[in-house]
């Protein structure tokens, strides 16, 4: 279960730990320490990051991880036509990320989700299909934080692959 703690370390001024687990919760909770005086403020864009987050969340996760009943994942839908995703890939045409053309944690919550799939089924093809979400994906995945958070090898690796994906796709 992913976690993060926060504060209560300072000896006694006041300020509690807190404990925020699962990612919604844990995006949500960083967008609002954000909005409070470390990034751009606005009711818009804040509204904009949660229902990302969420469709992320609820929609993005059962596309990207077909599971059995008993919860095990064993396929991603992401080999088949989908029409989420193909809105998805005209947003994408049309702005590099998701919220106000800026990157955002929306776009961590999203291209979380597409980045595993790339890691769990490296044979899936995408870039025939949805040429922007892969566009998209490489962006994502070529930031330094994404390498700070996961390693400069799985972040190697998802790039190597985005890139052999568009160069066949490409017609490289």
């Amino acid at each position: 279960i992913p976690c993060l703690t926060d504060g209560g370390d300072d000896g006694g001024d006041g300020d509690e730990k807190i404990m925020v687990f699962e990612s919604g919760a844990i995006l949500n909770y960083l967008q609002s320490a954000a909005d409070e005086g470390r990034g751009p403020k606005g009711d818009a864009k804040r509204a904009a990051v949660a229902s990302w987050v969420a469709w992320a969340n609820a929609s993005l996760d059962p596309i990207c991880f077909l599971e059995t009943p008993e919860g095990k994942v064993y396929d991603t839908g992401l080999r088949n036509p989908n029409r989420r995703i193909d809105t998805l890939n005209t947003l994408l045409s049309q702005s590099p990320h998701l919220v106000q053309g800026k990157f955002s944690l929306a776009d961590v919550a999203v291209a979380s989700y597409l980045l595993y799939v790339i890691q769990f089924f490296p044979d899936v093809e995408l870039y025939q299909r949805w040429p922007h979400v892969v566009r998209y994906m490489r962006e994502c995945a070529g930031r330094e934080g994404y390498g700070q958070a996961f390693g400069g090898r799985v972040q190697g690796f998802c790039l190597e692959r985005l890139d052999k994906m568009m160069e066949s796709g490409n017609g490289g």
